[in-house]
This record gives structure tokens, C-alpha cells and sequence, in this order.
């Protein structure tokens, strides 16, 4: 937990964007988005943009929410056991398919061809 990340604030009003850390200090990512329980008005967990994609983090894996920042309750080396992918599986498969493959490289040859104009 660092002092400047500010005052702690209520889930409700956390912002997209704001940077989450684990309890080491390392920034795993971004808030994406936050989930609550309506009916209960509990805060459930929260979707963190990641280089691998979006990650989602239960609510008893927040140790405190800041203006400045989000604290998880485990260290760098456990993240990838405790923030669950939240990514569908047809975005996965279409990341791999082999016409997308194509499709981006004949763009990337368009692109080119542009920029030689």
C-alpha cells in the first residue's frame, strides 16, 4: 500500500483507467471496468485490462481502493493464479484463426504500399 495513491474511495466512483498494483507494488494493469451485486449494493470484483488481456479480480482480492490506485492482496508472482481470464472464447479463437492471420497481413501490406506512395 503506497501513500500516494490518495484518499480511499467507495467502488462507485473508482474510474476507468486507474492503475492496479499488486501488494508489491507492481502495476499488473488498468481498471476496465467494476463489478457490483445490485440488489445486495456490495462491490463484487473488478475487470483489469492487462498486456495479456483482461483479467478479472474477485472483490476479496482488493485490499483498498484509492483515488490514485487499486491494491490487490497478493504479490507479482501469484497473479496469474488468482486474476481469472475474462476474455470470450470466440475472441480467443479468433485471435488464432488463420484468416485473421491473413486478412492483418495483407493489411500490413496495404498499409505500406500507402505509406510508399
Amino acid at each position: 500500500m503506497t501513500d500516494d495513491d490518495g484518499h480511499a474511495i467507495s467502488y462507485k466512483v473508482l474510474r476507468r483507467g486507474t492503475p492496479v498494483r499488486t501488494s508489491d507494488g507492481v502495476e499488473v494493469g488498468t481498471v476496465r471496468r467494476v463489478h457490483e451485486a445490485a440488489r445486495e449494493n456490495l462491490f463484487d470484483g473488478v475487470d483489469v485490462d492487462t498486456p495479456d488481456g483482461v483479467r478479472f479480480g474477485d472483490a476479496p482480492e482488493v485490499a483498498r481502493i484509492a483515488e490514485r490506485g487499486v491494491t490487490l492482496t497478493f504479490a507479482h508472482a501469484d497473479a496469474e493464479q488468482h486474476l481469472h481470464d475474462r476474455g470470450s472464447a470466440l475472441g480467443r479463437a479468433l485471435r488464432n484463426a488463420s484468416t485473421v492471420r491473413r486478412v492483418k497481413r495483407a493489411g500490413r501490406g496495404l498499409k505500406d504500399r500507402w505509406d510508399r506512395r
